[in-house]
């Protein structure tokens, strides 16, 4: 086994977990789930058999990632944020074969206590603020707030807040890492 796993958690056979992942207190991964290497799941954390976590993710505490649910390299998810797979449930209607995908790219943050409506893609370095509620999809680099989420900025790849209106044309540098981005109309992107 290339990686730790806590006593008290339970991987299912068949479950692949990549090397110098960690696995802590009452975790469940179940048997059909793919995780990359470098992962944290941290405690409580579940992961359905039809969900991929890439490399060097991090899982915060009592995280759920349900069937169709896609996490590319390097995202964060926070403590006690929330994914949904079905769009419209009923205790009473079966609907396992209405799951939406979600998919969330390279180096997103999704922050404490926010809740990912399923079917939507979140964007490569997008940041979601503590307690959003999204329910569309998100663009690069976006930052993105509140109850439904609307996006009120962007972000660096460092993480830091730029200095660009949400939408226009400009250009902006991370004041931590010296990185440049540039804004033209609704997208931005680094400028290599």
């Amino acid at each position: 086994m290339g990686y730790q796993q806590h006593e008290t958690a339970i991987v299912d056979e068949g479950a692949r977990i990549g090397d110098n992942s960690r696995v802590w207190h009452f975790v469940h991964v179940c048997g059909g789930a793919v995780i990359g290497e470098g992962v944290s799941l941290g405690q409580n954390v579940f992961v359905g058999n039809r969900v991929v976590v890439g490399d060097k993710c991090k899982i915060q505490n009592n995280v759920s990632l349900y069937d169709n649910v896609t996490l590319e390299e390097g995202v964060f998810c926070g403590p006690s944020m929330v994914f949904t797979n079905v769009y419209n449930p009923r205790s009473l209607i079966e609907r396992k074969n209405e799951y939406r995908d979600t998919l969330v790219r390279k180096g997103a943050t999704l922050g404490a206590n926010c809740t990912i409506v399923c079917g939507v893609t979140i964007g490569r370095y997008a940041f979601i603020g503590a307690g959003a509620v999204v329910n569309t999809d998100v663009p690069d680099y976006a930052l993105c707030v509140g109850v439904p989420a609307r996006q009120i900025g962007w972000m660096s790849e460092y993480g830091e807040k730029l200095d660009l209106p949400v939408s226009g044309g400009g250009m902006a540098v991370c004041s931590s890492s010296g990185e440049r981005y540039e804004l033209s109309g609704s997208v931005c992107t680094r400028i290599e």
